[in-house]
C-alpha cells in the first residue's frame, strides 16, 4: 500500500501540475540567492520564455542588474526550461500592514475577586472595589 507522499510525488508529475512544479522551482531558485536580494524579491514567474522577479523596492533593481550574471548562473544550475532571460521590475502597489489596536491579556487572571475590603479609608475602598469588579470581568 502506498503512503501518502508517494502518491503526491507519483501526481506532481503529470503534466496539468507542471506550472505547480515550475513554481516549486522558482521558490528553490530565490531561496538560493543571496540573502541581501532574496529579502527584495515579492515573487518571481515564468511568461514567454523569461523569468520575471517583481521587487519591493527600486534599490533592489540596481542590486539584481548588478548580480543579473550570478542570477543567470543559478539559474542553469536550477533545471528551468524554456527560460532566456531575466527581467526584474518593482511593484507599484504598496503594502501596509494593518495594525490590530487591541487589548490583550498577556497572562491569565488567577484570581476570582473573592477577597475580603478591610480599608477604612472610603476613596480606597472604592477602588478595591473597582479592582474586584475588573478581575470578575475578565
Amino acid at each position: 500500500m502506498k503512503n501518502a507522499s508517494e502518491i503526491l510525488t507519483h501526481l506532481k508529475y503529470y503534466p496539468e501540475f507542471k506550472k505547480i512544479n515550475t513554481n516549486i522551482t522558482i521558490e528553490r531558485l530565490i531561496n538560493s540567492l543571496p540573502l541581501k536580494l532574496k529579502k527584495g524579491i515579492k515573487f518571481g514567474y515564468i511568461k514567454n520564455q523569461t523569468l520575471f522577479f517583481v521587487l519591493t523596492h527600486p534599490v533592489y533593481k540596481m542590486e539584481f542588474e548588478y548580480n543579473k550574471s550570478l542570477i543567470k548562473s543559478l539559474l542553469k544550475d536550477a533545471n528551468i526550461a524554456n527560460v532566456n532571460d531575466i527581467k526584474f521590475f518593482v511593484t507599484n502597489v504598496i503594502e501596509r500592514k494593518e495594525i490590530i489596536n487591541e487589548e490583550r491579556n498577556f497572562y491569565q487572571e488567577r484570581s476570582f475577586g473573592i477577597f475580603e475590603n478591610f480599608c477604612k479609608d472610603e476613596s480606597l475602598r472604592k477602588k478595591f472595589e473597582e479592582i474586584r469588579k475588573i478581575i470578575k470581568n475578565s
